[in-house]
């Protein structure tokens, strides 16, 4: 059988700076090929040498498949990702990218309401592109942004239509998220991405809202704090058959990395889904904010997985 695509390589087409200090990459096939097809807000892997490996958004439209169209700002102090792209990545540099995985699961009829902070606005720029396209208007954009927002080319339509309002905290104050969300009616789906604290009173926001109506996307990832109650485990590849002891003080990644199994990571948080894995056997203690209840029957973000067994087999 043969071993399933992990990444294809593109050539970086156009590199702009709508706004100082965010760049926009416009990624193709080197030969203008169709590439693997992306729902509304999915994310792709950019694999930028040395060991980095970076999770962003896609923000063009997903039936724009020759391109995948990502917005990347700098941060200084950052793991060094967006530096790269800023600072040495050229037109017509080759790049690996993953395939598209993920996505937003919009309401097809119902209102969808997104809250971003911004750079988060990359994920809904897609899905009102996407949305905009099938002629839908079941959506309201509240977008937040320190000074200029630097998308906002990417939006005419939803602004000409009053579907998107900006809040420039500059000179103003930020949305007020707990109204926004209170003005709601109970079929309305609500998205949030941005800082950790626009997140958070999201999140405090919506509590008590079934899960089907709330969405979190995350491009901070939480600390990870070990349990006292962690204990060591037997990790097992079921494809090679090779094992190990993975110890609390170690954690699973670091042993997988030592095993030299194949897994891509990138946020090693828990909230990109690059580094889903099938298990076989555990159960796997999960601490991710990617898998559903059903997909955490059979998969596991190994970045953050512990075990509540004494043996985890992943399909390796």
């Amino acid at each position: 059988m043969a071993k399933p695509i992990k990444h294809l390589q593109t050539l970086v087409r156009q590199i702009e700076e709508p706004l100082p200090g965010v760049k926009r990459l416009v990624l193709a096939d080197e030969d203008d090929w169709r590439l693997p097809a992306f729902k509304p807000g999915a994310h792709i892997d950019l694999h930028l040498g040395n060991g980095l490996v970076r999770t962003y958004s896609l923000c063009n439209d997903p039936s724009d498949c020759r391109r995948y169209v990502v917005a990347v700002k700098r941060e200084e102090v950052g793991r060094g990702g967006s530096r790269h792209i800023h600072d040495v990545l050229r037109v017509g540099d080759s790049i690996g990218v993953s395939v598209p995985r993920g996505g937003l699961e919009l309401l097809p009829q119902s209102m969808n309401v997104f809250i971003a902070g911004g750079i988060g606005v990359t994920p809904f720029i897609s899905a009102i592109l996407a949305l905009e396209r099938e002629g839908k208007a079941n959506y309201i954009l509240h977008w937040a942004s320190a000074g200029e927002p630097s998308l906002i080319d990417m939006l005419g339509p939803a602004l000409k239509a009053g579907r998107a309002h900006l809040y420039n905290t500059h000179t103003g104050n930020p949305p007020d998220i707990r109204a926004i969300l209170q003005a709601c009616g109970e079929d309305t789906k609500a998205f949030c991405c941005g800082p950790g604290r626009m997140l958070d009173a999201f999140e405090a926001a919506v509590a008590g809202w079934p899960e089907h109506r709330k969405h979190v996307e995350r491009f901070v990832a939480p600390k990870i704090i070990p349990m006292s109650t962690d204990q060591p485990y037997e990790v097992v590849l079921a494809k090679s058959g090779r094992e190990s002891v993975v110890l609390p003080e170690v954690g699973l990644l670091a042993t997988l990395e030592a095993m030299g199994a194949d897994v891509s990571v990138s946020c090693g948080g828990g909230i990109c889904g690059a580094c889903r894995t099938r298990w076989l056997e555990g159960p796997p203690i999960h601490r991710d904010r990617v898998l559903s209840p059903e997909e955490r029957e059979h998969e596991v973000i190994v970045c953050v997985a512990g075990c509540s067994g004494r043996r985890l087999v992943l399909d390796l």
